[in-house]
Order: C-alpha cells, then sequence, then structure tokens
C-alpha cells in the first residue's frame, strides 16, 4: 500500500465517488415492509391481495369530515372522492364508510410503495380541484411521501452534527494538525463504498427506509475508531524512535494496530451477522447493510489508511501549536495511567461499586415492553399524520388499522347461501362483544366478497394503536378463540390478517430468533478472543461485560422513554413500549462495539505482557495507551449517534439513545473500571490456556505463555 500508495488514493477516491453516486439513488430502491415470509399474517395478506387486489403499501386512505349532512350530501362526498381517485392509473375503491362524521375512502393501486407515493401530491390536488380541500390523504404512501423528505433532513442534520463534533474532538485529541482529517477521509470514503454496495444489494433485496441513516451514521463512528487507533499507533511509533522511517513506522504500526482492527472488525461482524438468522426480510435487510460497514471499515484500515500516512509522513502527525490530549510523550504518568494504579490499589471496592451503578441502571429493563411499531411517533405536523389524528381522535387508533379476517369456504358461490350468512353474523357478533373491539364491518356486497363467491373478509376495528398491548391480545383472542370456534360449513379455513396480526407475527418472529441470535454471538465471539487473547478466561470476562453493557443500553431506553428521564432536553418521543426490532438490531450492534474496545484495550496489555511485564504492569501499559483513544473514539461515536437522538421517528430515536448510553457506559465505567479491576482480581488466570485447548482452537502459545500456563 505504501509502495503504490497514489493509487490506492486513485482507486479510493473513484469507488468514493461512485458510492456518493449509488447512495443519491438509494431511497427509490427502499421500502417499510414488514411482511413475514410463510406467516399466518402472510397467508391471510396474500389472500387479500390475490382475491381482493388489496395492496397495503399501495392503498391510499382519503378521510373528510363533516358535519349534520344529510344522505344526499355524504353521498355526494363519496362520488367527489372517487372523481379524484381517477388521478391515480389503475385506481378503484377498495372500501367507502361514513363514521362518527368522518367519511372514511380506502384508494388501492397496484403500484409499490415508493411508486405510489408519486400520486400523493396529484390525488391531494384532485381533491381540491372536486371541492374537498379540507380532506386529509394518508396511508402508507402519502405516510412515506411526507416522510422521505424529513428522513433526509434527518440524516444531513445527523451529518452536519456529526462531522462538526467529530473534526472538534479529533483536534482536541490529536492537535492541530494534518492527521486531523484522516479518521473523516477515512470515514467518507467507507460510508461512500458501503452505501455504493447496500444500493446494488436493494435490487436483489429488500432494505428498509432507516438505513441510510443507521449506516452513516453508525458507519461514520466505527470509521473513525479504526482510523483514530491506527494514527495514534503512527505517532506513537515516530514519537518511541526519532530515527525510525516512515515507512517502517507504518509497518510496525500495522504489525500491530492493524492486526487488533482486523480481530475487531470481524469481532463487529459476527455480531452483526447473526441479524440474518432472524426469519424476517425487514431484520435481513438491517443485518446485510450493517454487516458491509464492518467489512468496508477494515479494508479501508489496510489500504486506504497506511497509503493517506504515506503521503502525509512524519510531518503531517506532528501537531503545531495545539499539541492535543495525546501529544504527552510519557504516557505511563498520564491521567488513564492514574485510573489503572488507582483501581490496582483497591480493585475490590472498584469492582462492587461500578456493579452497583451498572446494576442500578440495568434493573430498569423489567418495565420494559416491546411493540411492532407505533404510528403515533412520526411527526405530528404531517398532513398524513394529522389525517390519522382525525379519526383516531373520534373512533380510537384501531380504526386505521383494523385486523381482517379471510374466510376461504373451499369452493365458489358459496358465500351468499343463508347457512355461510348465518356462520358469518355469528363470528361478527361474538368478535363484536369484545371490550376491545370498537366495529366489526361486514356485508355481501363486493367490498366484502370476491368475485367467484368463494372468499370473504370482515374487518375488526379496535380501539387502540396496532402495536399496543390490548390490540395484540385481540389478535392472539381471534386466532385462539374466535375464528376455531366459527360454524362454517364444509372444508372452510379462516385466516387472520391486517397490521396488528402482522405485528404480532412480527414480535413472535423477533422474540424467537433472539436467543438463538445471542447464543450465536456469545459462543463465535468467544471462539475468536480464545484464539487471539489466547485465554481462557479473557473471552468470557469480555463476553460478559459486553451483556452488561447491552443491559444498561436497554436499561436507559426504558428511563428516557417510558419514564421520562432527560426527555424534555433530548427532543425524545414517550412511550409505553420500545420497538422490538430496535432491540435486536441493538443487541449485535452494540455487542460488536463493546466488544471493538475490549479488544483495543486488552491487545495492547497482551503486547506488554508478550514483552515481559508483570499482570499489574500490562493493565497499567495497556490502559494507559489505549483508555484515551477508546474514550475519543467514544466520544466521537456518542456524537455521531446525536443526528438519531434529533431525528423525529421514534424507532431511530431509540437506536441512537440505546447506542449512545451503551458506547459511553461501555468507554468509561466498564472498559476503564471493570475491566481493570477484574483483571488485578485474576491475576496470572487472566492469561491461561491449556495445552488441550490450544490443541483444539489450533493457537500456538509463545514461550512466555507456556510458562504462564505451567505456573
Amino acid at each position: 500500500m505504501v509502495r503504490n500508495r497514489i493509487p490506492v488514493v486513485g482507486v479510493w477516491l473513484v469507488v468514493s465517488l461512485l458510492g456518493v453516486a449509488a447512495g443519491l439513488n438509494l431511497n427509490s430502491h427502499l421500502t417499510t415492509s414488514v411482511t413475514i415470509p410463510g406467516s399466518a399474517s402472510e397467508k391471510a395478506d396474500a389472500l387479500l391481495a390475490q382475491h381482493f387486489n388489496e395492496n397495503t403499501e399501495g392503498t391510499f386512505t382519503v378521510l373528510f369530515k363533516f358535519k349534520k349532512s344529510t344522505d344526499a350530501q355524504v353521498q355526494s362526498y363519496k362520488d367527489r372522492v372517487v372523481a379524484a381517485s381517477r388521478v391515480i392509473p389503475g385506481s378503484h375503491i377498495a372500501q367507502q364508510k361514513a363514521l362518527v362524521g368522518v367519511l372514511f375512502t380506502s384508494i388501492g393501486t397496484s403500484f409499490p410503495l415508493i411508486e405510489a407515493a408519486k400520486y400523493t401530491e396529484i390525488l391531494r390536488s384532485a381533491l381540491d380541484r372536486e371541492g374537498m380541500s379540507t380532506a386529509f390523504v394518508t396511508g402508507p404512501p402519502a405516510i412515506e411521501h411526507d416522510v422521505a423528505p424529513i428522513l433526509d433532513s434527518d440524516l444531513r442534520w445527523g451529518q452536519i452534527l456529526a462531522i462538526v463534533l467529530a473534526l472538534l474532538l479529533l483536534l482536541l485529541v490529536l492537535g492541530a494538525c494534518l492527521a486531523m482529517f484522516v479518521p473523516l477521509i477515512f470515514a467518507g470514503a467507507s460510508i461512500s463504498l458501503a452505501l455504493g454496495i447496500i444500493f446494488l444489494m436493494a435490487h436483489k433485496m429488500l432494505m428498509v427506509l432507516y438505513i441510510p441513516n443507521i449506516i452513516e451514521l453508525i458507519g461514520l463512528g466505527l470509521a473513525i475508531d479504526y482510523s483514530l487507533l491506527i494514527v495514534h499507533r503512527f505517532r506513537r511509533e515516530l514519537m518511541n524512535d526519532e530515527n525510525l522511517s516512515v515507512d517502517d513506522a507504518i509497518a510496525k504500526t500495522m504489525d500491530t494496530a492493524g492486526h487488533t482492527v482486523i480481530l475487531s472488525g470481524l469481532s463487529v461482524s459476527i455480531g452483526i451477522a447473526t441479524l440474518l438468522l432472524v426469519p424476517v426480510p425487514f431484520v435481513h435487510s438491517l443485518g446485510a447493510a450493517g454487516l458491509v460497514v464492518p467489512i468496508v471499515s477494515v479494508l479501508a484500515a489496510l489500504t486506504l489508511q497506511p497509503a493517506l500516512l504515506s503521503i502525509l509522513g512524519r510531518r503531517g502527525v506532528t501537531p503545531y501549536k495545539f499539541q492535543g490530549l495525546m501529544a504527552r510523550k510519557d504516557l505511563m504518568s498520564g491521567m488513564w495511567a492514574k485510573i489503572a494504579h488507582f483501581v490496582i490499589r483497591k480493585p475490590v471496592t472498584v469492582l462492587l461499586t461500578a456493579l452497583a451503578a451498572l446494576a442500578l441502571i440495568a434493573s430498569s429493563v423489567i418495565w420494559l415492553h416491546v411493540t411492532p411499531s407505533s404510528l403515533t411517533a412520526i411527526p405530528q405536523n404531517l398532513e398524513s399524520a394529522q389525517a390519522l389524528s382525525i379519526v383516531t381522535d373520534r373512533a380510537g387508533h384501531g380504526i386505521i388499522t383494523p385486523n381482517e379476517i379471510v374466510i376461504d369456504l373451499g369452493a365458489p358461490n358459496l358465500a351468499r347461501t343463508p347457512e355461510v350468512r348465518k356462520a358469518r353474523l355469528a363470528l361478527a357478533s361474538a368478535i363484536g362483544k369484545n371490550h376491545e373491539v370498537f366495529i366489526v364491518s361486514t356485508d355481501e356486497t363486493s367490498t366484502y366478497v370476491d368475485p367467484t363467491g368463494q372468499y370473504i373478509r370482515m374487518f375488526v376495528v379496535g380501539h387502540h394503536d396496532f402495536g399496543a398491548a390490548l390490540s395484540q391480545n385481540l389478535v392472539r383472542q381471534i386466532r385462539e378463540e374466535y375464528l376455531p370456534h366459527a360454524t362454517f360449513p364444509g372444508n372452510t379455513t379462516l385466516h387472520l390478517g391486517g397490521a396488528p396480526a402482522q405485528g404480532v407475527d412480527l414480535v413472535d418472529h423477533l422474540l424467537k430468533s433472539f436467543p438463538w441470535i445471542v447464543l450465536l454471538a456469545l459462543v463465535m465471539a468467544y471462539i475468536v478472543l480464545l484464539r487471539a487473547f489466547r485465554s481462557v478466561f479473557l473471552p468470557l470476562k469480555a463476553i460478559l461485560m459486553d451483556l452488561t453493557s447491552i443491559a444498561v443500553a436497554y436499561g436507559s431506553l426504558v428511563l428516557v422513554f417510558k419514564f421520562g428521564l432527560g426527555s424534555a432536553i433530548l427532543g425524545t418521543y414517550r412511550l409505553d413500549q420500545i420497538e422490538a426490532w430496535v432491540l435486536v438490531f441493538l443487541f449485535p450492534v452494540l455487542f460488536g462495539l463493546s466488544m471493538d474496545y475490549e479488544v483495543f484495550i486488552v491487545s495492547r496489555m497482551r503486547e506488554a505482557k508478550l514483552h515481559g511485564a508483570s499482570n499489574n504492569e500490562a493493565i497499567v501499559e495497556g490502559l494507559a495507551h489505549t483508555g484515551g483513544v477508546v474514550t475519543a473514539a467514544a466520544i466521537i461515536l456518542v456524537g455521531a449517534l446525536g443526528g438519531l437522538v434529533n431525528g423525529h421517528f421514534a424507532g431511530l430515536q431509540e437506536i441512537g439513545i440505546g447506542l449512545a448510553f451503551g458506547i459511553m457506559i461501555d468507554a468509561t465505567i466498564i472498559r476503564g473500571l471493570l475491566l481493570p479491576s477484574t483483571m488485578v482480581l485474576l491475576g496470572r488466570w487472566n492469561w491461561w490456556l491449556p495445552a488441550s485447548i490450544a490443541r483444539v482452537v489450533k493457537v500456538k502459545a509463545s514461550p512466555l505463555e507456556e510458562r504462564e500456563a505451567r505456573l
């Protein structure tokens, strides 16, 4: 890389430009779908699409408020909405009903979400021409149309905030030198390539709307982590030996810090790769996209980073006037060395105090409840959100996302027979008596019976948001109590679809997959760290600390969103439940990032141990040389996550808060106090690896490690 530094930088420049171009066109390939293949709700939704021409993602909802109108006036309103709907090619009226002073019209289209969204303003203009200027247009396409610019704005604001904070912190850490721009160049190149790859992946698999926000901001923090570690180590090599050439210093840096970055990237990748186990395309896309980031970051660290350092040379990494916090020549007398010495003197006190503080924060997970999503946690100034408020204020949140029962009678022309009519009305009556049900809508018109007369659908409208616990309970009651006891004749089969059923299936699939995600991540991480650290206990300790970080992150979500701790300052929503996908996504990402910091610190401790330092000396040296890097990297990453926290969407806010709290606690209390105190108490056992285990994992111990094992 050093010998070919100009071609390497040139290739990265071309790749970055292509990635930027691809990223600008990425949004048109994203979706909000949370369909679960093979689930009960997916089967029902497939029947609705096939026999009732229902396309949920392409369906608009028009809401019009009226007061004391006659039947003729209401019919006039209906006709005007129908006339306006004709501006959308191939559209049809899926449902039209006047309820509690609101005309509710569902306009179906054959378009996918992104294409349908393009007709939002066209439909609104057509309604104005028909004299329905006070009508509101909502539904998935309208929400997508209204939300996309805000997501883009949040992303741009998050990028600006993250870059400004990163520059200030890099100046503070590295001092006034050209090297302070290297982590940002590194981050820009790696994020551009990642977005380019995700753009190509989006042509072959489902990718969700949040991906650019998550990938760009997390990618910025992760890239700066790796770049900062390498820049700091390179500068230390030059400071320690003034006669060392730049090329040799880069070689020594990549042999140590470069190796650490590879191990760290592997750890992060292992964590995120476990998301691919979840049988939900929505989560698959997060896992696949998230997996690209550490891989691209490691690639940039091994190619672009040494080329940039070679171009900068000694002068480029030497601070001018302002030296920065990491310019101290004798790190062994710095703050982190003093912290290490303090921990060594009082390991038990430090350990118990740290555990008590962490347990206090993590204990709030007792009150953690999950939801598939929430329609109320979107910006309320949007027309599509105001439309939701109009009808939900009068009829409850369930009116927007009803349950849909699909009845397959097994043969054509049975839907309007007396026997079926009796069974249908009996089922509607039984469900309607449930306290959670607002209304059951059913009759024998074309809205409810397909052209063959074989399929019937019924709408069951609840009182609450589809993600609420009461709505989830209603779904389970319909499936387990009402449908099995229906009295339809012959080979009738009944299915439950709609957003509430889809939400229940999503949560169930996520919760079933979650233990396997955890187990696989733990086992794979242990094997990788066992080989890297050549120790039985260090990987186990690292895993326990990572789980502690995750528990703290989950606890912080409850404190901020449920109990409102700091929500007024942070500008976050107040929510009783946390979105389930957020918890599943947080685990592997935070697990990987926490392992990142563990690898940075313990790898340096192991280097010192291999050079003959005692256990306590290795702890001091490792913490003195990497504690500042880890803390600086964590602060920069938390700054980058500010773009998610300050956004307008609950899921992204939850990701931002969970990662920010988890990372900050991990980089300070856990890695600064808990890690060294446990290593002091373990003593020689830190470095114990029996020969039998070494043979199994094919690790050759150094002479020093063999001596430690014998002792």
